[in-house]
C-alpha cells in the first residue's frame, strides 16, 4: 500500500511539474497577446484556468499513479503509461504552440491529436483500472471544451 501511495505522489508531482513548466509559455503572452484576441462569449475568465488545471493535473497524477501501482512489469500497464506520457508531453506542447508561438491554428492541430491520445489513454487505463480511467474523464471533457475554444479563437482572429 505504501508503495502505491508513493507512486501516486510521484505521478502527481510529475503532472504538476509539467503543468508548472508549461505555464511559463502561457504567462509569456496571457497578459498581452492573449488579451488582444477576439474570444467567443463562452470564454471563461482568465483566473479560472489555473485552478482548473491544477485540479486536473492532480486527478491525472492520481490516475497514473493507480495504474503504475498495478506493476510496471505488466505490458498493459506499460502501454497505458506510455500513452499517458505522450499525451502529457503533448499537453505541454499545446501551451508552447498556442501561447509561446502565438499560433492558434497550429495549436488546434496539437489539441486535436491530444484529444485522440487522451481517449486512447483512457481506453488503456480502463483495462488496468476503471477508477483510474474515470479520474481522466474531467480532463477529457476540459480538453474537449478547450478544443472548441481554441477553434473559435482561431476562427475569430
Amino acid at each position: 500500500m505504501k508503495r502505491k501511495i508513493i507512486k501516486i505522489i510521484i505521478a502527481v508531482t510529475v503532472c504538476l511539474l509539467i503543468g508548472f513548466l508549461s505555464s511559463f509559455a502561457t504567462q509569456s503572452s496571457v497578459n498581452d497577446w492573449y488579451l488582444t484576441l477576439n474570444k467567443p462569449s463562452f470564454n471563461p475568465p482568465n483566473w479560472l484556468f489555473a485552478p482548473v488545471w491544477t485540479i486536473l493535473y492532480i486527478l491525472m497524477g492520481i490516475a497514473a499513479g493507480i495504474v503504475w501501482g498495478k506493476g510496471f512489469y505488466h505490458i498493459w500497464v506499460k502501454t497505458a503509461l506510455y500513452h499517458f506520457g505522450f499525451q502529457l508531453l503533448l499537453n505541454a506542447s499545446w501551451s508552447i504552440v498556442f501561447f509561446g508561438l502565438k499560433n492558434p491554428l497550429a495549436a488546434l492541430f496539437v489539441i486535436a491529436v491530444l484529444l485522440v491520445l487522451i481517449v486512447l489513454t483512457i481506453r488503456w487505463f480502463t483495462i488496468v483500472s476503471k477508477k483510474a480511467a474515470i479520474l481522466m474523464v474531467p480532463y477529457l471533457l476540459w480538453v474537449g471544451f478547450a478544443s472548441i475554444l481554441n477553434f473559435k479563437i482561431w476562427q475569430l482572429n
